[in-house]
C-alpha cells in the first residue's frame, strides 16, 4: 500500500493538470463518473493515503489501497482504469485498482489537516493527546491510526520503532514522555527522509529492519511476525536494540501460521 510520501510524489507529479478542465472522463468505478465532465480540476490535495482532486463543489477521492497505480499523459495496455480523466491541452491521468469515492462537502470540513505527518499544518501536540487517549494500544498499531499519523504504512512504522530504539509491542501508556516524544518526532522525520528517498529510487537501500534478516547496528537477527496487533501487519523488529517498556516483558506471540498449500489446477 502507498505510504503518504508516496502520494506526496503522485500530487507534485500531477499538480500541472489543476486549472484544466475535464473532457472526458470513463472508467469502470460505481460512482457516477459523469458528474465530472466539463469540471475545471482547481487543486490537487493530498491528506495521508488520499490523493485528493478538487473541482470546486465536488472533489474525488482516490485511495491506492494495496495494488492501486497511476499513469499520467499515457495509458496502460494491460489494465482497464477504474477513473481516466482527460482534460483539455490533450492531457490525461488514469488510476488502477484503486478506490474512488466523491466528497461533496469543503475538504476543511471532512479532513483534519493537522494529523497529516507530512503537511505543513502537522500538530504534534494534537498527536499527543490522541496517543495519551489509547493508553492501551501497542506502538505497532499507534503509528498506523491514520486519524493520528496519517500517512504513515507499515514500512514507516517498523523503521521509526527501530530509530527511537522501541520494541513495537510497547504499550502507548507505558512509554516514557521523552520516547513518546521522540517516536511523534520521528514519524514526520522519517516520512520526509522516505519522500526524498523514494523520489532518488533509493528508498530500499536506507531501509534498516524492515523486510532485512539482522538488525545493523549490533547484528542480531530481527524478529518477525506476520500479524502483529490489532492491525494485523508485518513487524520486524531487534530484541537487543529495541527496549520493551512495561512489566513483565513483551507478550508472546501466536506461532506463525503454517504456509498455504497450493492448489494445483489442471
Amino acid at each position: 500500500m502507498p505510504e503518504g510520501p508516496s502520494l506526496v510524489i503522485l500530487r507534485e507529479e500531477a499538480e500541472s493538470l489543476a486549472g484544466l478542465r475535464v473532457r472526458e472522463v470513463s472508467g469502470n468505478s460505481t460512482q457516477d463518473l459523469q458528474r465530472l465532465a466539463g469540471k475545471r480540476l482547481h487543486t490537487i490535495r493530498t491528506w495521508g493515503k488520499h490523493l485528493l482532486l478538487d473541482f470546486g463543489d465536488v472533489a474525488v477521492r482516490i485511495h491506492l489501497l494495496m495494488f492501486g497505480s497511476y499513469t499520467i499523459d499515457e495509458a496502460r495496455d494491460d489494465k482497464v482504469p477504474r477513473l481516466t480523466l482527460r482534460f483539455t491541452r490533450k492531457r490525461e491521468i488514469n488510476f488502477y485498482s484503486c478506490s474512488v469515492r466523491f466528497i461533496d462537502e469543503p475538504l476543511d470540513d471532512v479532513y483534519d489537516w493537522g494529523a497529516d505527518v507530512m503537511s505543513d499544518e502537522w500538530n504534534p501536540r494534537a498527536a499527543r493527546k490522541k496517543l495519551n487517549a489509547m493508553p492501551d494500544t501497542i506502538v505497532a498499531d499507534a503509528l498506523l491510526e491514520q486519524d493520528v499519523f496519517a500517512g504513515v504504512g507499515n514500512i514507516i512504522k517498523n523503521e521509526v520503532l527501530h530509530r527511537v530504539r522501541i520494541h513495537p509491542q510497547t504499550r502507548v501508556g507505558d512509554l516514557p514522555s521523552r520516547k513518546l516524544g521522540d517516536m511523534i518526532r520521528e514519524a514526520r522525520a522519517y516520512s520526509f527522509d522516505f519522500y526524498h528517498w523514494k523520489k532518488a529510487c533509493v528508498l530500499r537501500k536506507h531501509w534498516q529492519v524492515h523486510a532485512k534478516k539482522a538488525c545493523p547496528r549490533d547484528g542480531t537477527p530481527l524478529s518477525f511476525c506476520r500479524h502483529l496487533g490489532k492491525k494485523e501487519r508485518r513487524a520486524f523488529w531487534c530484541d537487543t536494540c529495541q527496549r520493551f517498556y512495561g512489566e513483565g516483558g513483551p507478550p508472546e506471540l501466536p506461532p506463525p501460521a503454517p504456509p498455504r498449500r497450493r492448489v494445483s489446477r489442471r
